[in-house]
């Protein structure tokens, strides 16, 4: 069982690592890097705005490398951050940002909902399952150590 479990999770790996170099592909076509890249399709993802914090948990980025990028992103006319309450900001698109957005981000999203379309309604499900499936318990996992 070991050597399968080995063999699977170095083609899990191999897989992820390709996804990304994709995603990093595509981006720089784009004319956009990896961080601004995915900062816009965070979102996008939820809509015209979205919490700082949840950047910050979808993008896997540190919060250096998160703010850096806001910043460039907020000079350039691109976005601009709100106090929600407290300590939270909202990133907002201008209407520059959303222009732009429309151009990076909403295109990859627009290839992936493409790629989702093309697929078994059932394949859909079971990908997004076991990838949730797998997710918490890798969360349950690092928890433990």
């Amino acid at each position: 069982m070991q050597d399968i479990s080995s063999a699977s999770l170095r083609r899990l790996n191999q897989l992820l690592c390709e996804i990304d170099g994709e995603y990093h592909e595509y981006s720089l076509k784009l004319g956009v890097s990896d961080s601004v890249s995915r900062i816009l399709y965070a979102i996008c993802n939820v809509g015209d705005s979205c919490l700082l914090s949840e950047i910050n948990r979808q993008t896997g980025l540190s919060k250096q490398t998160v703010n850096s990028a806001l910043r460039r992103l907020e000079a350039d006319g691109i976005v601009y951050l709100e106090a929600v309450d407290g300590k939270a900001k909202n990133v907002c698109l201008t209407e520059r940002g959303k222009e732009f957005a429309a151009g990076t981000a909403m295109r990859i999203i627009g290839v992936e909902n493409e790629i989702f379309s093309s697929w078994d309604e059932r394949d859909v499900e079971a990908y997004i399952n076991l990838t949730e499936r797998f997710l918490l318990s890798l969360k349950e996992k690092f928890a433990e150590l």
